[in-house]
């Protein structure tokens, strides 16, 4: 950074990778809890599978926030002065925070009211993440998104590990309503280095409305849609009934809750940093084609396993942490380096928020058939249906995930934004 840009108090790349990593961190504690953490409570307390599935249905305020990202990202943005990010964390964490005390007064399996709760915390948290997205578009130059996509994905599996590791640690220890309202106290503390950070006023005045039109205008960027939604049906379809076939297993929440905590934080964060390092060398497209090679494989095994019934647990439970934690977290820093490669620092926020809302689409479509398919025909059709599909994906990524031109070629500008990227 220049002596200037200090002078002008902007903050540094590590200082800003610092601070949309707490975020980052916060918003997979939440999915954590409601994806993972929740199914597993649920069916220790002996509801069905069906209506276990119905739970993913949370994931749809991800899937519909590119509705709402660019009147958000034109409110983030305004023509002149400094962004408004930080105000858009600071409200959408207190909703949040909020709504996870509120959720730990209600029991879990009052599946309606629950999931209602569980609703306005996603659209708090999905705005959040639109902001902080964008934020980190505008903010980094293209040789530092390598850290920025570490800290999404490292921060994700920290967050999840977390969510559906500590949490359900506390559920057997302290019940249900304590375990919520600690995440809400630690979600709130992690939003502090965003808020505290130094915001930056460019020197030029923002002259492009952002819009999914302009999104969708770009060739690349259609493409990027297909490869979002294959890659990520790929990557999490044959893991939503994980947490379920553990405990049918014979797995006990506390076990489960030491495997998605100490285990996925350790797998999944230490992935994720080697992944950040392989797609910086060798680019995304090879680190997502070798994950799902080696997707392939573990899905394939889970199968086998729950077709034969008599694995054991110490064979089981490796291959559990290696499917969930550490081979996503490789091929997801891949794919959010992608994403990163697309996104308009125009209009990241949108952009961003495209790809992401493509892969909560299959994400619900995948949580909710997932359930369906392990209630009706077993934890081994499902397993094996998502093993096939993953072995499809691969000639999608090789096509699609070519290096797209970069936007500065593209469209004759700058890849970061204003005067803060330039100094960065």
């Amino acid at each position: 950074m220049s002596q200037n840009a200090r002078g002008r108090g902007l903050a540094s790349p590590a200082a800003i990778v610092l601070a949309v990593g707490g975020l980052y961190v916060g918003q997979s504690i939440i999915s954590g809890v409601t994806f993972t953490a929740l199914p597993s409570v649920l069916r220790e307390q002996g509801v069905s599978l069906d209506d276990i599935g119905m739970t993913y249905l949370a994931v749809l305020p991800w899937v519909l926030k590119f509705s709402w990202a660019p009147a958000l990202e034109r409110f983030r943005l305004p023509e002149n002065g400094p962004s408004r990010s930080r105000s858009i964390v600071l409200i959408g964490g207190l909703i949040s925070a909020s709504g996870l005390v509120l959720a730990g007064l209600i029991s879990p399996t009052n599946i309606w009211p629950i999931m209602a709760t569980f609703m306005v915390i996603a659209f708090a948290a999905s705005t959040v993440d639109i902001a902080c997205d964008g934020h980190a578009v505008e903010s980094l130059h293209q040789r530092h998104h390598g850290w920025a996509n570490s800290a999404q994905v490292g921060g994700a599996y920290l967050g999840a590990a977390i969510g559906s590791g500590l949490f359900l640690l506390l559920v057997a220890q302290v019940e249900w309503a304590w375990a919520m309202i600690s995440m809400a106290v630690l979600l709130s503390l992690l939003g502090l280095p965003f808020l505290l950070s130094p915001s930056s006023k460019p020197e030029a005045a923002r002259l492009q409305r952002p819009s999914v039109t302009n999104a969708l205008r770009r060739v690349e960027m259609r493409k990027g849609l297909v490869l979002a939604a294959f890659y990520a049906a790929s990557q999490k379809w044959g893991l939503f009934m994980l947490g379920p076939f553990l405990i049918d297993a014979g797995v006990d929440l506390g076990s489960l809750g030491t495997i998605n905590g100490a285990g996925g934080m350790i797998v999944g964060f230490g992935c994720a940093i080697a992944g950040g390092a392989c797609v910086r060398a060798w680019g995304s497209r090879g680190i997502m084609i070798l994950a799902l090679i080696l997707q392939t494989v573990a899905l394939s095994g889970l199968g086998l396993a729950a077709w034969t019934g008599n694995t054991t647990q110490s064979l089981l439970i490796p291959l559990a942490l290696a499917s969930s934690s550490g081979i996503m977290a490789i091929g997801f820093v891949g794919l959010y380096a992608r994403f990163m490669e697309l996104s308009d620092p125009r209009q990241g926020g949108v952009d961003f928020t495209l790809f992401q809302c493509t892969d909560a689409l299959v994400s619900m479509i995948g949580g909710v058939g997932s359930g369906w398919i392990a209630q009706h025909f077993g934890y081994g059709a499902c397993f094996g249906a998502a093993a096939a599909f993953t072995a499809l994906t691969l000639p999608v990524v090789v096509l699609l995930g070519q290096r797209p031109p970069s936007l500065s070629e593209e469209n004759g500008i700058s890849h970061s934004s204003g005067a803060v990227a330039r100094q960065l």
